[in-house]
């Protein structure tokens, strides 16, 4: 078993989160000069490479993919529709979030608000956190009971402190 695999799980999972992210950022970065390719082709492609660097295996490497594309459709849509800044979406103050973190987030978050168009129509179901996934930076409010939980770096998330249920919505959405 390599070293990777000796971590606490969660904290392994938000760092390969967050190692996918960069990777995502940095395909983006290079296909400018071409075209832009879709935020899944990125995501797949980030996927790939972290399986096959063994820091993650296909099943956990496929959940992080579905997250991060979450994420990623989640903020773009937001920063199409109001014009707003992270901030914003995140609902705190921006300084306490990683630069690192901030950067990468920044960037594929504008690079993917272009595709916006194609994630137009997903089902509410599909924009819905669960406890047990990983997210990244952002407040999520439990659709339940409406108390909210802060994430200032990518991490797991945990059944409702409030009523234990595991719904969440980004605060964002719904006229928020």
């Amino acid at each position: 078993m390599s070293e990777e695999y000796k971590k606490d799980p969660i904290e392994r999972m938000t760092e390969a989160y967050e190692s996918m992210l960069g990777r995502v950022d940095e395909m983006l970065e290079k296909a400018e000069s071409r075209t832009i390719p879709t935020l899944k082709k990125s995501i797949e492609q980030a996927r790939e490479k972290a399986v096959e660097l063994n820091e993650l295996t296909r099943e956990e490497a496929d959940k992080l993919a579905v997250y991060l594309e979450r994420d990623m459709q989640d903020a773009a849509r937001f920063l199409s529709e109001t014009g707003d800044e992270l901030r914003e979406w995140w609902l705190f103050d921006v300084e306490l979030v990683e630069r690192r973190l901030l950067e990468l987030f920044a960037s594929v978050a504008d690079r993917t608000s272009i595709e916006l168009d194609k994630f137009a129509n997903q089902a509410l179901e599909a924009s819905l956190y669960h406890t047990g996934e990983v997210t990244g930076p952002g407040t999520l409010v439990c659709v339940e009971c409406g108390k909210t939980l802060s994430f200032h770096k990518a991490g797991h998330i945990p059944p409702c402190p409030g009523c234990r249920t595991t719904r969440y919505r980004r605060s964002n959405q719904s006229g928020e």
